[in-house]
């Protein structure tokens, strides 16, 4: 590295590490970081554990990018003292991970297995020993493949049952410590890839006449999902709330994934067609949570492939929620869809919006783009989220329950560049930046900002093709976990004595 290049360097990373600082943000404010079970425990055979639809749709030839699977991951499972620590060195506030449903029942259902509670009562216990409060997400796509075999999975109302069945015994067993429950994870991305275009489990779709599925439909197995999904947060909610929350006093969420959808132009249908993409994309779990029903723009597109909530069904998911979890990365244009030639040919739940996502407007991109070719670069996408959220929601508590970007996995790159992430640093830093403005100037309800993520890992379809980690992961050399310089920068950011949570 010539010295020009490394002074240049240096100079810019000093001036982003100077632009925040934890004390900028309100009392209380949250920073952690964030993981899923699938994605970081490995250790797939033991402990009892039970096989997942995403243990089944790996072995699928063709389904991850590189062939690889998560029956390693980065050993998570074997190694959470370690990276818990690392947490701790960062200056973090807070862990949120999710439990693996078929750890604790291998079945789906029954008895609790005992190897479960222990492993998620031990890493619970060597959090709060060092100050991190743990953040818990009860589904992150990873259903026990025995009830996908049983009934269907989500697809079956039995579903709802199971679930409140598992979250009520994850809140007897962790829920003394357990303040902060996140019922599911990106409920949306979980209904449109897994049941409409059949990329991620359970592998399930009918477009181009079943192409790429054996089995589904795409036009109404996500609403089907997405609405049995809610039912079972509901129940879930309430559950807690009469059985454990005067006990324990803590607080459930949900985990919706949002991109901003900007209008292409001034004019009124691609302003209506960004609303419509909002609409079936934040709104379709979001409405209902804070409403009581679907948003009108479903309702009239999707028609009667969209189930309907009873007048008591209505009444319970209305308000079903102490906190809103947004999991944000990127913001795309939205045009709207004159012709409907999409929708015709695909004939599936994500055309029905009738809007034309795109990066582009007037052959000019809307930001960088990251490794993942969906993940453009925008940071003021999150200061109009979090504005939009206010706004139409009533200025709900918002914790952004994920936020990051990925760079290319290059097996011949040499190590001491990779570890120079001043991209991830930028992007951190410009994020956050626009977070604090909607605070600051919207008045935005927001607690808390979890980084995806704390370790490179394997990234479901893509694999170990991409890493999101503030630490490198040497797939080569034992998992073995090196800073990049973003835990650098991270660490002066949360420098200041941490603050107790207010929420």
């Amino acid at each position: 590295m010539g010295v020009l290049t490394l002074v240049h360097i240096l100079i810019s990373f000093t001036v982003c590490a100077e632009a925040l600082r934890r004390a900028d943000f309100p009392p209380g404010f949250v920073f952690g970081t964030a993981s899923s079970a699938y994605q970081y425990e490995g250790a797939v055979n033991e402990g009892q554990r039970g096989p997942t639809i995403w243990d089944t749709i790996t072995r699928r030839p063709g389904r991850v990018i590189d062939f690889s699977n998560a029956d390693v991951a980065v050993d998570h499972y074997h190694r959470y003292k370690e990276d818990v620590d690392l947490m701790k060195d960062i200056g973090m506030d807070a862990y949120r991970f999710s439990i693996s449903w078929s750890r604790i029942f291998p079945n789906g259902t029954g008895e609790p297995n005992v190897e479960g509670l222990n492993y998620y009562n031990s890493l619970i216990d060597a959090l709060l020993d060092k100050g991190i409060q743990p953040y818990v997400t009860l589904f992150h796509w990873d259903l026990p493949q025995a009830l996908e075999d049983r009934y269907g999975g989500w697809l079956n109302s039995q579903i709802v049952d199971d679930f409140v069945h598992y979250a009520s015994t994850c809140f007897k067993e962790f829920g003394d410590r357990v303040k902060h429950w996140i019922t599911f994870n990106e409920p949306h991305n979980f209904a449109i890839e897994g049941y409409d275009l059949g990329i991620q489990a359970p592998g399930r779709c009918s477009i181009l006449a079943h192409m790429f599925c054996r089995e589904g439909e795409s036009s109404t197995e996500p609403y089907i999902v997405a609405h049995n999904i809610l039912l079972a947060h509901t129940g879930a909610f309430h559950t807690y709330k009469q059985r454990f929350k005067n006990e324990q006093g803590g607080l459930i969420g949900i985990a919706l994934d949002s991109k901003w959808y900007e209008p292409l132009s001034d004019v009124d249908e691609d302003t209506e067609a960004a609303a419509r993409a909002m609409d079936f994309e934040l709104g379709w779990f979001l409405d209902p949570l804070m409403f009581g029903h679907y948003p009108p723009s479903m309702q009239k597109l999707a028609g009667d492939r969209l189930p309907q909530f009873s007048t008591q069904a209505s009444k319970l998911v209305s308000g079903s929620l102490d906190f809103v979890g947004i999991n944000h990365y990127t913001t795309l244009y939205a045009r709207n869809d004159r012709m409907r030639i999409r929708k015709l040919i695909m004939n599936d739940a994500s055309t029905d919006a009738a809007v034309i996502p795109t990066a582009y407007r007037h052959g000019k991109k809307i930001g960088e783009m990251a490794a993942s070719r969906w993940l453009h670069i925008v940071p003021w996408g999150m200061f109009k989220l979090m504005k939009h959220i206010k706004e139409k929601y009533g200025n709900p508590p918002v914790i952004v329950t994920e936020n990051g970007m990925d760079e290319s996995n290059l097996p011949f790159s040499r190590l001491e560049s990779v570890l120079q992430d001043y991209k991830r640093i930028q992007y951190h830093n410009d994020y956050m930046s626009n977070l604090l403005d909607a605070i600051r100037k919207e008045g935005c309800n927001v607690h808390g900002y979890f980084v995806w993520s704390l370790l490179d890992n394997w990234e479901w379809n893509s694999g170990y093709t991409v890493r999101f980690g503030l630490y490198y992961v040497d797939y080569n050399n034992n998992l073995t976990r090196i800073p990049k310089a973003s835990v650098e920068w991270f660490s002066q950011v949360l420098a200041q004595t941490q603050k107790t949570a207010i929420m």
